[in-house]
């Protein structure tokens, strides 16, 4: 089984790629974080203290010194990726600010708008803002136990309606880029390693955006009215392989 971190490789190797189609206009690498009027105001839904609010296998989540910790240790390596899942509500149209840091081996991300996976525990299915401690895939849009990529950092792509597409080594081909959000390397630049980032999604309707450091990473502009979806879970990951850590705090949602 390919995982999401072989993909780029494979792309690379035997040519496969995103449609591209010329929509005009320049590049756009910084574009500004928070976009959209809203009355509503943000909200901490992690208490610091407690993981009250919040359901996860505790062998893997704790909190310590005011953070959220996910932690696979040696001897404990998972055979399937692991969520701590938010039960304060679904998430619609909203907003999401954390910080993050990640261990260099790390491999996590932050699910929304997801289901829970039937008979597996602590396992979502939906939209992904990934990350990973090598940088290679942070900020992509990767739909966990769906169309797996569909849009690598530095895309801004648009997913059609179709009854065709699939999963192509972990790249969804039915997808179709636009004018880009960035270049990928310049973004990686922005991203800490060994430190602390912010990370930021915006979902509203059929747009879903995701940020690092305040630089656009990856847009997705989703007509797929048959994959997508408009509402659901939020969790973080801890992802199977090799020992890791992961790290949230300051975690801020508000709702659009």
């Amino acid at each position: 089984m390919f995982t999401k971190k072989s993909s780029l490789t494979i792309l690379m190797a035997m040519g496969i790629g995103f449609t591209m189609v010329s929509c005009g206009g320049g590049e756009d690498k910084k574009e500004t974080a928070g976009d959209g009027a809203s009355a509503k105001v943000f909200v901490e839904i992690f208490d610091g203290k407690t993981l009250n609010g919040w359901e996860a296998d505790t062998s893997l989540w704790r909190v310590e010194d005011g953070v959220l910790v996910g932690e696979i240790k040696p001897g404990s390596e998972l055979k399937k990726n692991s969520f701590i899942i938010w039960r304060g509500g679904e998430t619609k149209d909203f907003e999401l600010v954390a910080e993050y840091n990640i261990t260099e081996a790390g491999n996590s991300g932050i699910n929304y708008r997801s289901e829970l996976v039937p008979d597996v525990p602590f396992a979502l299915k939906g939209y992904q803002a990934d990350i990973d401690g090598g940088n290679v895939y942070t900020g992509q849009n990767y739909e966990e136990r769906g169309r797996t990529i569909i849009a690598f950092r530095g895309q801004r792509v648009i997913l059609p309606a179709t009854d065709t597409g699939k999963s192509v080594h972990n790249i969804w081909n039915a997808a179709v880029q636009e004018t880009p959000a960035g270049d990928s390397d310049s973004l990686k630049a922005l991203i800490k390693s060994n430190d602390w980032n912010e990370i930021r999604i915006i979902a509203r309707g059929n747009s879903l955006k995701h940020y690092i450091n305040g630089a656009l990473t990856s847009e997705v502009t989703d007509d797929d009215t048959v994959n997508r979806k408009m509402s659901g879970l939020l969790g973080f990951q801890v992802h199977v392989g090799p020992p890791m850590k992961i790290q949230y705090r300051n975690i801020r949602y508000k709702e659009l």
